[in-house]
């Protein structure tokens, strides 16, 4: 934990020029790591495949990619049928859903700073503000898999968030916890952290760290 706190102050003299933050939901903002894990265990056994290599596949993508990369040769229908059922069954279960150490904070301190901020999820926008809902925290802008043509590791939305809040995307910090969702970031252009030890320009133990430095640069 201590290496990756040192590795994020490396690059932390880019973040002045942060104009607007843009988020992640899904193990970024939102702790729901165990709902998606539990939905996708359950539909890995429904359909005899492994659970683990599923889990793998489903993080940080929209479900309907998912299950078309697992089942290619099914039909559109059954792909979006099988996908709007897997988002039933997570909008059902909210009860450990929770912000991750630092959210509210972050939130707060954006808010002080008046930073532009918004959530990209590829979540639907049903399951987005249940869970959000559920975690206490209302973004100014929200921006779902119901806004996009394709979902992450593609940029649109994150490049679609920085168009309505009226920044540059050379000018955004994207953050992040996946790999398609850092792979996203990067290709909008923005400047990426992430969380879990990803790969990206800054590497962030919790979001606590992230407010830390952009109180710090605002102040310098």
């Amino acid at each position: 934990m201590e290496r990756n706190a040192e590795a994020s102050t490396e690059p932390a003299a880019n973040l002045p020029s942060v104009a607007a933050v843009l988020l992640d939901m899904d193990g970024t903002l939102v702790d729901s790591d165990a709902a998606v894990e539990r939905a996708w265990r359950a539909w890995s056994a429904e359909h005899g495949l492994d659970p683990d290599a599923v889990v793998e596949i489903a993080q940080g993508v929209p479900a309907i990619s998912t299950v078309r990369r697992l089942w290619p040769e099914w039909s559109d229908d059954r792909v979006r049928a099988e996908a709007a059922r897997q988002l039933d069954r997570e909008c059902l279960d909210l009860a450990d859903v929770v912000p991750t150490p630092g959210a509210h904070q972050l939130v707060v301190t954006l808010e002080r700073l008046g930073l532009p901020w918004a959530v990209v999820t590829s979540a639907d926008t049903r399951l987005a503000t249940a869970r959000l809902g559920q975690a206490d925290i209302n973004p100014p802008l929200l921006v779902t898999v119901d806004d996009v043509t394709v979902g992450k590791p593609d940029p649109q939305g994150y490049l679609i968030a920085a168009r309505r809040l009226g920044v540059d995307p050379a000018r955004c910090l994207v953050v992040e916890d996946s790999d398609a969702g850092v792979a996203a970031g990067r290709a909008a252009g923005a400047t990426v952290a992430s969380l879990k030890g990803r790969p990206a320009d800054v590497l962030l133990v919790d979001l606590r760290q992230l407010a830390g430095m952009l109180s710090r640069d605002r102040a310098a």
